[in-house]
């Protein structure tokens, strides 16, 4: 009987394939056999059939449909057969590979596994064809090893997230373990504790993962943002200008991406007394990825906040302000950075705001009128006898 043999990757769509009829169990004594269809090149087998046979595959008493996992079961009565393999598209009179003496049993069910991977499979197969399946074999173990990088990668990444907002979370943290006796001190320094700690371990995970992968800017950019908050800072401006050069080659640049290195950037030169530098990092961001320029520009203004640099604070805030007027944080910085130059009036010894605090100082009443800065700022604005004309209700004395 002639043998037809082809390589598969079980690829067809099940419902474009013929169906076949599963055979009756028979109906006396019977025992089970079942097992497991690889293919050649050492992959489950999806489709076809798996045939009883007691003339050497010419006839088959017996048919089980295998499954989309590659198994297949049934019952047969007691006797010595050949276990016979068809794809769904080959002839009954052929055969794709046949395992012979294969014997049932009265209530024993028969593990019987069809593995055409095997070298004595292999071995019969033309030449062309087995070269064939070495190349498939070597694309299939090269996707897998991809795979396998790919998922240490985004493990990695959901790491170094949770590690991100451990670290955001850092003095709430400290708090709850120090308790509400703690100096301010200490809460300080076991927050600076918890930072490091997080921070360190992102920057060993994307040292490590942007090595492995050096094409994905994102390891590259939470990178940055690990040695940032570890204050290694040229460092991270190597880095971040690293992501840009990846994001400008990028057939699909990721807006979130180029925002997140350009703010980093900004946050680096914020800290280091590079004022114009910072702006135009912090602007460059607000172009790259528009739908978060409120949120990088109200961090700019915080940091700057955080440097006690009030100029730039108050320039950072009017600009976040134009893009979104509705952050009570932004008029309460900006009025922050204008009180910096009040002074006191030697008569009344009333404190004299600059132009814009007051106004700004309004807003943030208006805004949040029980905010976390609504006393401080009722009591600036006392001191300096301004009328509060927002809805602003001081407290019980």
């Amino acid at each position: 009987m002639k043998r037809t043999i082809s390589l598969w990757l079980g690829l067809v769509a099940i419902a474009l394939l013929p169906a076949f009829a599963q055979t009756p169990a028979p109906a006396g004594p019977a025992g089970k056999i079942h097992g497991h269809v690889t293919n050649p090149t050492g992959t489950s087998q999806t489709v076809g059939s798996v045939s009883l046979s007691t003339d050497g595959g010419r006839t088959s008493k017996y048919t089980f449909q295998v499954t989309s996992t590659g198994d297949y079961s049934g019952q047969a009565t007691p006797g010595t057969y050949s276990v016979v393999f068809r794809q769904p598209d080959t002839p009954p009179d052929k055969m794709v590979d046949s395992i012979d003496n294969v014997k049932i049993v009265v209530d024993q069910d028969v593990l019987q596994d069809v593995d055409m991977s095997r070298k004595e499979f292999i071995d019969k197969l033309p030449a062309e064809q087995r070269k064939e399946l070495e190349d498939i074999k070597k694309k299939n173990a090269d996707a897998l090893k991809a795979n396998e990088v790919i998922k240490s990668l985004n493990n990695d990444l959901h790491t170094v997230s949770q590690d991100i907002k451990d670290a955001d979370a850092a003095t709430v943290t400290a708090t709850q373990q120090l308790g509400a006796a703690a100096s301010k001190a200490d809460i300080t320094a076991k927050a600076d504790e918890i930072k490091t700690a997080k921070y360190t371990e992102i920057e060993s995970l994307m040292l490590k993962d942007s090595a492995a992968k050096p094409d994905a800017s994102i390891l590259w950019a939470q990178l940055g943002q690990a040695q940032v908050g570890l204050k290694k800072y040229d460092d991270a401006e190597t880095t971040y200008k690293k992501v840009l050069e990846l994001e400008s080659a990028s057939k699909k640049p990721n807006a979130g991406v180029q925002g997140l290195a350009e703010s980093g950037l900004g946050e680096i030169y914020a800290r280091t007394g590079k004022v114009p530098e910072a702006n135009a990092a912090y602007d460059a961001a607000a172009k790259a990825n528009p739908t978060q320029a409120g949120f990088y520009l109200k961090n700019e203004t915080v940091i700057f906040f955080q440097m006690n640099n009030g100029d730039a604070q108050v320039a950072a805030a009017e600009e976040a302000i134009a893009v979104d007027p509705t952050q009570p944080l932004l008029y309460y910085l900006k009025g922050q950075g204008l009180v910096q130059k009040a002074t006191v009036d030697a008569k009344t010894q009333r404190i004299v705001l600059p132009p814009g605090c007051a106004e700004a100082y309004q807003k943030y009443l208006e805004l949040a009128p029980t905010g976390q800065f609504a006393a401080e700022v009722k009591g600036i604005l006392d001191q300096a006898g301004s009328k509060v004309t927002s809805t602003y209700k001081a407290g019980k004395k």
